[in-house]
């Protein structure tokens, strides 16, 4: 699921083999031999260029390179034309969407900007669901109401905050697999937050 490559990351002469992953909004280096995390914000690029097989990225901190082969033309458009949030969500006009929990006001807008048809509560014509869940206990309960709600092509995201222990990504899709949901696609909505989508398996729709 998501844009994620194995590959070699160059930073000035450091070589560092490992594994990039592209989000909504960051870049991610993930290195094999331990090393720490590396993060790049779309923001903290001052330009992006796609030169034989090779992402070049100029960043706030230096030049940064990453060997993509065919996939570097991609990456570089994505991070030069990045789609918003909504656009990632599957989001259309006026689709009936159901939203269960206390997410940040900037998301809200960002959905009421798309659609009006919102509701706070699980609405049986609502044709995406999001559950925000902070900690394991909110995934169980969430997702004992949710599951059931779910019919034909109805899609639920599972949104959950990045990097703690409350929650995990293993977490969100044990429990949504154990409901009998199929986990299709994730993307990365915030710098904190990670949303997991899950729809029924065709031969139960």
């Amino acid at each position: 699921m998501g844009n994620e490559l194995t590959g070699t990351a160059h930073f000035g002469k450091r070589k560092l083999a490992g594994r990039a992953l592209l989000e909504t909004s960051e870049l991610l280096f993930r290195p094999s031999d331990g090393s720490p995390r590396v993060k790049i914000p779309f923001s903290a690029i001052k330009s992006a260029k796609a030169i034989d097989g090779q992402l070049r990225l100029q960043t706030a901190d230096g030049p940064v390179s990453f060997d993509l082969g065919a996939n570097a033309e991609k990456w570089c458009h994505k991070i030069l034309h990045p789609k918003s949030r909504t656009e990632k969500l599957g989001l259309k006009a006026d689709v009936a969407i159901s939203l269960l929990g206390n997410f940040d006001p900037e998301f809200r807008q960002e959905l009421l900007a798309t659609t009006k048809n919102i509701h706070n509560e699980i609405n049986p014509a609502s044709e995406i669901i999001f559950l925000l869940a902070t900690s394991t206990k909110e995934l169980a309960a969430g997702i004992n109401k949710t599951a059931k709600a779910i019919k034909g092509a109805t899609a639920l995201w599972i949104v959950y905050p990045k990097a703690k222990k409350e929650i995990t990504e293993s977490d969100v899709l044990s429990t949504g697999r154990k409901s009998g949901l199929k986990d299709v696609k994730v993307v990365g909505i915030s710098p904190t937050h990670t949303a997991l989508k899950f729809v029924l398996p065709l031969d139960k729709r």
